[in-house]
């Protein structure tokens, strides 16, 4: 490559004993869209703060237009001009969606903020995302994920970065915003914005990147332009093994309803929605952000209140629960954000994954630490989660392997109705096909699984229902095979 913005030679770094990354090299040139690929705990997070600054290298070198780069901080990278999006994502939620926008950098004059010029270049930053409409006076904690992403990727614009990183951008995003997104990425490439896009999405990669590199176990083991590269390769590099069929189906026959919806409708987004699904069913939600489908799962399962209708579980007495009492009805919430409240992110791997059975593991107040970690070890060993052992603090995994413990806690409890909010968000091409064989598998094991996803594919590969929400409706319930993705965005649109 002649013409390099950004090259990373050697790169090393450890946390104590573990390698995190052994040795990573890449180049990108400017107006390069490319694509970082690799398994959970492959290294590329690790490998993005370094460049970010919010890590120091233990060795290799780092330039930036030809010289030294050597980050302080991540404020230091910004000033610097790379810019990065972290897949977990970092808000001042207590502030308003222009502050969090604007943090850092706000529009000053003789020490005092300039509110039009900074209100002006917040909505600028909005408008490139397709999100002009956004309320920046609300504060960034009361928008969903979703919406909470496009906050966070306006951030990075509003700096005009020469480098630009964005770890798993699209994974709250729904098709139509994953378009404008696209649209923002190839203005940035056609104004010499380097991108550097992790996905495990390898078809958005095909997509939208010239080039990729592939690293596996903290290492570079692949890297060439993108049109010569077919998927099936990628995969192989990624984790040494051939990915066949990212959808396996295991025979499952839907039986008697275990969970009836009539009506149900809450604030603030949630007007009615009317379902039934069936043991042995797999149910799924589409439908744009903002739609209800999540507000439609908390309802639920008792996390948001039920101001109409009634939600009907198995035999019990309809009508508003609880958590506590939906977990003990055997229904279980994997939640979109594991962050916020899908973990305790400063306890043990054991701890989260046991969490809502502590009581089948001690007595008298007492935990059976060896019991607990017996059962989480199953899990662990299961869905190979990579970690030292269950005692781990679950904060030091990676995204996708805590997305699994949060699985793995449904499946400990064990749940017969699992409602799956987001189910794959961070998770890679192998451990995708893993999960859905699962979710597959409780189905021909008599479980009812409901999963909302904004990733159509998926859904249609994996359901034997889809319903399609729409401004707090669940307007269409058809089977799968009645579905294709143009019919889902029309429904979804409200265009159908």
């Amino acid at each position: 490559m002649s013409d390099v913005r950004l090259r990373l030679t050697g790169i090393q770094k450890s946390f104590g004993a573990t390698r995190a990354l052994k040795s990573v090299s890449l180049a990108i040139a400017p107006g390069e869209v490319h694509a970082l690929i690799g398994e959970n705990g492959a290294g590329k997070s690790t490998l993005m703060k370094v460049l970010s600054g919010a890590h120091a290298a233990d060795a290799g070198t780092m330039e930036l237009g030809g010289a030294p780069y050597l980050p302080e901080n991540p404020h230091d990278a910004r000033l610097k001009g790379v810019a990065m999006i972290y897949q977990e994502l970092n808000l001042a939620l207590h502030l308003s969606a222009q502050e969090n926008i604007l943090l850092g950098a706000e529009s000053a004059n003789l020490g005092w903020v300039d509110g039009r010029a900074s209100r002006d270049r917040a909505r600028a930053a909005l408008a490139l995302l397709g999100h002009e409409t956004l309320d920046l006076a609300q504060p960034a904690g009361a928008f969903s994920i979703a919406e909470q992403q496009v906050i966070e990727i306006a951030r990075a614009l509003l700096i005009q970065p020469q480098v630009l990183i964005m770890d798993e951008p699209t994974s709250s995003l729904t098709q139509a915003d994953t378009e404008k997104l696209f649209a923002t990425i190839g203005r940035l490439r056609a104004s010499g914005v380097s991108v550097i896009y992790i996905s495990h999405f390898l078809e958005e990669c095909r997509h939208i990147a010239d080039r990729y590199t592939v690293l596996k176990d903290g290492e570079t083991v692949g890297s060439g332009e993108m049109k010569d590269a077919s998927l099936d390769h990628i995969v192989t590099l990624m984790t040494g093994r051939e990915v066949k069929d990212l959808y396996p189906r295991t025979a499952h026959a839907p039986g008697r309803v275990v969970l009836e919806v009539k009506s149900a409708g809450g604030a603030p987004r949630l007007k009615r929605a009317s379902l039934q699904v069936k043991a042995g069913e797999i149910f799924g939600l589409a439908g744009l952000i903002g739609a209800g489908r999540t507000d439609l799962l908390r309802t639920v399962f008792g996390l948001d209140d039920l101001e109409a209708g009634e939600v009907c579980i198995l035999d019990a007495p309809a009508g508003a629960a609880s958590p506590r009492s939906r977990w003990a009805q055997g229904v279980g919430f994997l939640s979109e954000n594991r962050k916020e409240e899908g973990l305790m992110l400063n306890q043990s791997i054991a701890d989260n994954l046991t969490l809502t059975k502590m009581e089948c593991f001690g007595r008298l107040g007492w935990i059976g630490r060896g019991r607990q970690q017996q059962a989480a070890q199953r899990w662990v060993g299961e869905l190979r989660v990579k970690c030292r052992d269950t005692a781990q603090c679950i904060g030091e995994l990676s995204g996708g392997n805590q997305q699994k413990v949060a699985l793995a806690r449904l499946l400990e409890h064990p749940a017969r109705i699992f409602l799956l909010d987001e189910p794959t968000r961070g998770i890679d091409v192998g451990s995708k096909a893993q999960i859905y064989q699962l979710v597959s598998e409780l189905a021909a094991a008599g479980k009812a699984v409901v999963v909302v996803s904004s990733y159509l594919p998926e859904l249609l590969g994996l359901c034997d229902t889809i319903g399609v929400m729409c401004r707090g409706e669940l307007s269409a319930v058809r089977p799968r095979a009645e579905w294709n993705e143009p019919d889902i965005i029309r429904v979804a649109t409200g265009s159908a």
